[in-house]
């Protein structure tokens, strides 16, 4: 059971049209950049959707705004990002991808907050980094159990999902462990931010899409999967050799 799918497209349509008359204002007041991943020299989609990143940050500035006058922490943003993300998974374990899909979206613009109102109040600290990502990865986890679930009577797709999660959790695991080493690295062509875009998107149009394409429901969900794994595993590749470069 899900959304209808006539329900999803207006969902989905009034969404676009919000996204795209922000876009329009952003880029006509200037298109200003997010200083600190400028820093961090942070890319989405390794530079191509740096607009997109810098667009993202500049319309949930309200919300960063509205949490700093609620007293609210970075933790509590986390563990609100945290609710969605398991809400999500358990959605998507009923087969419920649309709302699955509009729940992990959720999830991911949320999850962006908790960095910057750390920033902005001056509460960051290892202790809320560690929290932050661990919590992250529960989700990761989570998402691709859930749709291993949904989709186990899929040829193949109990594989792909469990691909996915593996090739997810290497992603973060080199990251860690370069970090460990003293060896910062943010680069990659599917980090978080881009699984989650993807996969929120192929949840949110596999109801739409397949039927209209006489496919099998859930075939968008395992193809962008199978996607994520391959690049997954690249990344984790690739970072590998960018942190075992500079460790030598």
């Amino acid at each position: 059971m899900t959304l209808p799918a006539s329900a999803n497209l207006i969902v989905l349509l009034a969404a676009a049209a919000a996204m795209a008359s922000s876009i329009v204002v952003y880029a006509v007041a200037g298109g200003s950049r997010d200083p600190a991943h400028e820093a961090k020299g942070t890319h989405f989609f390794m530079g191509v959707g740096d607009f997109f990143l810098h667009w993202m940050i500049w319309i949930l500035e309200p919300a960063l705004r509205l949490s700093v006058r609620l007293g609210l922490t970075p933790d509590h943003v986390s563990y609100i990002a945290t609710a969605f993300g398991v809400a999500s998974a358990g959605l998507l374990a009923a087969g419920r991808f649309s709302l699955g899909g509009w729940m992990l979206a959720l999830n991911g613009m949320i999850d962006t907050l908790d960095g910057h109102l750390a920033r902005r109040t001056g509460q960051s600290s290892s202790r809320g980094d560690f929290i932050d990502g661990t919590l992250d990865r529960f989700i990761d986890v989570g998402i691709c159990l859930g749709l291993l679930v949904s989709l186990r009577e899929h040829p193949w797709a109990p594989l792909i999902a469990a691909s996915a999660m593996g090739g997810s959790l290497i992603v973060s695991y080199t990251r860690a462990r370069g970090e460990v080493q003293g060896v910062v690295c943010h680069g990659g062509l599917m980090q978080r931010p881009e699984r989650v875009v993807m996969l929120s998107l192929a949840c949110i149009l596999d109801p739409i899409i397949c039927p209209w394409l006489s496919w099998t429901a859930g075939s968008l969900v395992i193809a962008v999967l199978a996607l994520v794994a391959v690049t997954t595993f690249f990344t984790a590749i690739q970072r590998t050799i960018w942190i075992a470069a500079r460790l030598r």
